[in-house]
């Protein structure tokens, strides 16, 4: 892989039910050492299913609102807020208020793979966010959605929140 600059714009854009997201990566091409995301994040939607990773994660909201439930706690999250979630702390943010929010994500990849997990829990799952049962399996934990298709991007996904 070489070096390479790309605007969010330009990006390749992916969207199911939850939201939209552009991870910068090309089709099959995914950064072996950090994965970043730009997701929006709509109101009352989960950014993904409540889960753990055994890898360190941050997140920055760059606009908007969030709930961020971590260790089934409900922390509320605003425009420039930060959460540092070391690996093994089961966590998910929530879309909060009235308009979509922008949370940047990034998280490692070395290591050893696999040992995430969804947990049960009942926060997560009042906010539409948990599993009914544990599992270790994406495809069990995101089985109610569909599967994230390519759209073309959209200037809201970037725009400033209205007052």
């Amino acid at each position: 892989m070489h070096w390479f600059v790309r605007n969010a714009r330009e990006a390749r854009w992916l969207a199911n039910e939850l939201g939209a997201f552009c991870n910068f990566e090309d089709d099959g091409a995914r950064f072996p050492e950090l994965g970043i995301n730009l997701t929006v994040v709509e109101p009352g939607r989960p950014m993904c299913m409540y889960h753990r990773e055994p890898h360190q994660e941050g997140f920055l909201v760059l606009r908007g609102e969030c709930l961020l439930i971590v260790e089934g706690e409900e922390v509320p999250l605003r425009q420039w807020d930060f959460f540092h979630c070391p690996a093994d702390i089961p966590h998910v943010i929530v879309g909060a208020g009235t308009t979509p929010s922008l949370v940047l994500s990034v998280g490692s990849r070395l290591g050893p793979g696999g040992g995430g997990a969804y947990p049960v829990d009942e926060t997560a799952i009042a906010h539409g966010a948990g599993v009914e049962e544990e599992t270790s399996d994406p495809e069990k934990a995101y089985a109610r959605f569909s599967q994230d298709v390519p759209v073309p991007f959209r200037e809201e996904f970037l725009a400033e929140a209205p007052e």
